[in-house]
């Protein structure tokens, strides 16, 4: 039988962050039927913005992908605190990366990788979803990336 989740996570030494809280009028997971969907999150730690600014001016690549890994391991956290075990997630489905790009910067995509890495790490094959990547001038509180994604669950 192959490992859960929540036994992944701890083979890989992952421990999530404390689940989101919302900071405007939205619910950080939205549960309906089998399906989950969770509002976009950025890396923050004791509610500041981790290395905010544009990516390719103010923040390298490599740090945004980071980012984009760090704000992911963010929604598992929602998702896992709403649902009560991340071990309910059947599959991804869906995610979307929003990277807060410099002008002429092409390589979004790769920025994206930092999330959909993670869940592949994380749920296996169950965790490749579709995606969509989506350079963007700017994003809350200047962050330089956000993830949203939508799941199915048990």
């Amino acid at each position: 039988m192959a490992p859960t989740p929540s036994e992944r996570l701890r083979a890989l030494g992952i421990e999530l962050p404390a689940p989101p809280a919302p900071v405007g009028s939205y619910a950080p997971v939205v549960l309906q039927g089998h399906f989950a969907w969770v509002s976009g999150q950025i890396a923050t730690e004791a509610g500041l913005v981790l290395q905010p600014g544009r990516v390719d001016s103010e923040v390298s690549p490599e740090v945004a992908r980071n980012l984009a890994r760090r704000a992911t391991l963010q929604a598992l956290s929602a998702l896992a605190a709403h649902l009560g075990s991340l071990d309910r997630i059947e599959r991804v489905l869906r995610v979307a990366v929003y990277v807060a790009i410099s002008p002429g910067f092409d390589r979004a995509h790769e920025v994206a990788n930092g999330a959909t890495d993670l869940l592949v790490e994380v749920f296996g094959e169950h965790g490749r979803p579709a995606r969509a990547t989506i350079g963007v001038a700017g994003l809350p509180k200047n962050a330089a990336v956000e993830v949203e994604c939508f799941v199915a669950v048990r």
